[in-house]
């Protein structure tokens, strides 16, 4: 994969960001509390009385938890030591009733923090596919589609899990924990010390352990993608896997990729687990301990057993939020480094910016030209210097061998790079000064490898113009000459294409490409050799219908066939980077010593590929 282009030069502005993408400054983004101050910032507002309910019943589970701990010794002293009938009744009935409203609390807050984890979820979905539409051609290039789709995939329920587990937690967890500890204290104030007193080294070997796991989480994640990554191009190019026999030594990659990840997902478990050991032994003492001593005053000292049972009650039913508690860091870390991994990417600032002065572009002739342009992919300079002329309603070809610069010069127009140095201008106007958007409009592209999109023939033709009618569709598609095969189709215009256009041949994707380019009805046109998946008939059918469609437009075109550079009103004739001969077919054949003499000479007897 190329580098991204280096930076601008003084000619354009100086109006863009290094290569490499970069992150907007947030002096909060590396710290748990930072993330959640930016969570709460961007959520908390839209979700207020949502979050409001859910509290509300989260306080009502609480409270309900420690009155059932708190009435335990009225059951004792009253229904067991002292026989009184009258009250039990009151105490079941109002058992019952604290029950019952833990339960309604508990499908409330379940339900009210499920649909906002949701609808955050779906928000930041959007959010970061809207985001992804602004940044630059040359991110994609750089960065692999599969960890793109794995950062979002396993990250993006990070944000809702960090403000979930804050609203659990201090609401719920806590709430509860403290009410019972009260309990605790009430019944009997010094086992309640004691058990404050083994708590801080528990903390302590907590802390530690969600330490070593924030590293762990990124990780695995970067591992995931990898494997997600080596599948991906397993499948997108198994014709040649299974042609090269490359079964064997693609599955050993994936197998040392999937140890990998597994060997790391297994390190975060015994990681996240390791509280289990350290709360269950804790707990297990300190319920130990207190039985005894109660005991002891029970036989030693007749203490009554009912503030006991109560303090008993207490300390168990606050184990399970002290323990949710304790692993309360542990999985913060986890959800934060997955929200931090997605802030990463939404703070991505798009290597193009538009200009304070940024205008539409406005077309009259539809004249190209590129003056001294230079550009490099990284280090690696691919155009020197290159001036030429489209001329508006007139076709031009570029024309040249391999690595000549052709595609990039394609790549410029739209703006899916921008140049180091010169200028690019559409009918005097310089392209880094016009929004892109009004630009791209002005424009209707074929590359050479022609992509369709999940959907219907139909719908792929439209995305050329949205607005585009049925009429206007299949007068696209009988221009590119694609209408009679796609009529042949199951359901003709509304037959799925299946992943990138599977179901159809290559020349079949070719013409709907290039009927989707013809709808969209713009002045200029861009073909990067279009006609290069054709056979023969197929190719001479869409030439016909690409020279009415140049028609009145102003078309680039890079060909490598004679019969595509012989209709051109001017060639431009390409060598490492640079323009070295211009002019018709007919004068630069003459030219004996002319590169695109010898290539023309070398094309006719073979009737190759050449150019």
């Amino acid at each position: 994969m190329r580098a991204a282009p280096a930076a601008c030069g003084p000619e354009t502005g100086s109006l863009f960001l290094e290569a490499a993408e970069s992150r907007k400054p947030n002096v909060n983004s590396d710290t748990v509390t930072g993330v959640l101050k930016r969570i709460i910032a961007e959520n908390g507002r839209d979700h207020l009385w949502g979050y409001v309910f859910a509290i509300a019943c989260l306080i009502v589970v609480a409270l309900s938890t420690a009155f059932t701990a708190w009435i335990m010794r009225a059951i004792i002293d009253e229904a067991f030591a002292n026989r009184r009938a009258d009250v039990v009744w009151i105490i079941c009935l109002s058992i019952f009733i604290a029950f019952m409203l833990r339960g309604f609390a508990s499908y409330g807050q379940g339900v009210a923090l499920s649909r906002i984890g949701n609808d955050i979820v779906a928000r930041y979905q959007r959010r970061i596919y809207s985001h992804l539409m602004t940044l630059s051609v040359g991110y994609f290039n750089e960065a692999r589609s599969a960890h793109i789709a794995a950062q979002v995939s396993q990250n993006v329920t990070g944000i809702r899990d960090v403000l979930n587990l804050t609203i659990t937690s201090t609401v719920r967890d806590l709430l509860t924990f403290v009410s019972l500890i009260g309990v605790m204290v009430l019944q009997d104030p010094l086992l309640s010390l004691a058990v404050f007193i083994l708590a801080p080294p528990l903390l302590y070997a907590l802390r530690y352990v969600s330490k070593r796991l924030r590293s762990a989480t990124r990780e695995a994640v970067n591992l995931n993608s990898h494997v997600l990554g080596a599948m991906q191009e397993t499948i997108q190019g198994i014709s040649i896997v299974k042609a090269f026999t490359m079964e064997e030594a693609l599955e050993n990659k994936v197998n040392k990729l999937i140890s990998a990840a597994e060997g790391r997902a297994n390190r975060i478990a015994r990681l996240s687990e390791r509280t289990s050991p350290l709360t269950e032994s804790f707990a297990g003492f300190a319920v130990a301990s207190v039985l005894a001593y109660a005991a002891y005053r029970s036989i030693y000292q007749g203490v009554p057993p009912g503030a006991f049972f109560s303090f008993v009650t207490a300390l168990l039913l606050a184990y399970d939020p002290a323990r949710r508690l304790a692993r309360l860091q542990v999985q913060m870390e986890r959800a934060v480094v997955n929200a931090r991994m997605i802030y990463e990417l939404l703070d991505m600032e798009p290597r193009q910016r538009e200009l304070p002065d940024a205008k539409p572009l406005v077309v009259s002739e539809a004249k190209i030209e590129l003056r001294n342009v230079s550009f490099a992919y990284g280090n690696e300079s691919v155009l020197n210097g290159v001036t030429l002329t489209a001329e508006g309603g007139k076709t031009t070809a570029l024309v040249g061998p391999s690595g000549a610069g052709k595609s990039t010069v394609i790549s410029l127009i739209p703006r899916f790079y921008d140049p180091k140095e010169g200028q690019i201008l559409i009918d005097g106007q310089d392209i880094a000064h016009v929004t892109k958007q009004s630009l791209r409009r002005q424009l209707a592209y074929v590359s050479q490898q022609p992509y369709l999109f999940e959907g219907t023939i139909r719908d792929n033709i439209r995305y050329g113009r949205p607005e585009a009618t049925d009429d206007e569709i299949e007068k696209a598609a009988r221009l590119a000459y694609a209408h009679d095969f796609i009529v042949a189709q199951p359901q003709g215009y509304d037959t799925p294409v299946g992943e990138n256009g599977v179901t159809l041949s290559g020349g079949q994707r070719q013409r709907l490409s290039i009927a989707r380019a013809l709808v969209r009805n713009a002045p200029i046109l861009l073909l990067d050799e279009a006609t290069s998946a054709l056979d023969t008939e197929s190719e001479a059918a869409v030439q016909k219908a690409l020279d009415e469609a140049m028609t009145g437009r102003t078309v680039v075109v890079i060909a490598h066939r004679l019969s595509t550079v012989v209709r051109a009103d001017k060639i431009i004739v390409m060598q490492q980077g640079r323009v070295v001969e211009e002019g018709s077919h007919e004068t630069l054949a003459k030219v004996s010593d002319g590169l695109y003499a010898r290539l023309n000479n070398l094309q006719r007897p073979s009737a190759s590929d050449s150019f």
